[in-house]
């Protein structure tokens, strides 16, 4: 579900490890062991590009730093990691999505590439997130 507050929207979403789950489908790992995150204030973003996450969830999610990234922000231009993928499922849609970290203070950021690759978009009029009426919905 999407809540909106004084021009914020913010969804539901679950982040699953996409090396457990492929343990999990080779029968290497229970499927109860996979880790994953139940998010039910994720902030849609569309001024941020990627799926980011909080480090305390990336960590609960096992994740490992494959590379660092120049990024700007409202603080200026910074560096962060950038992690294994996750799977994304908002609304019953899943992409594969690479992870960059923000600090725990932020709250984890539903960015430009994971609503593109789901086809969702911002009802500005409704303040929530909406399949993309271009492609039917």
């Amino acid at each position: 579900m999407e809540t909106a507050t004084m021009g914020r929207v913010t969804t539901e979403a679950k982040v699953e490890n996409i090396h457990d789950l492929w343990e999990a489908d080779q029968g290497r790992l229970a499927a109860d062991h996979v880790r994953r995150l139940d998010l039910t204030d994720a902030l849609v973003d569309t001024g941020a590009t990627m799926l980011s996450l909080p480090t305390r969830y990336v960590r609960q999610l096992g994740l490992r730093e494959q590379y660092r990234k120049r990024v700007r922000s409202s603080l200026g231009i910074g560096e962060v990691g950038v992690y294994d993928a996750v799977r994304l499922t908002i609304q019953g849609r899943s992409c594969t999505m690479d992870v960059a970290e923000v600090p725990d203070d932020v709250p984890p950021l539903i960015g430009q590439l994971p609503l593109e690759q789901l086809d969702f978009v911002v009802d500005l009029q409704a303040r929530r997130l909406i399949g993309n009426p271009a492609h039917g919905g």
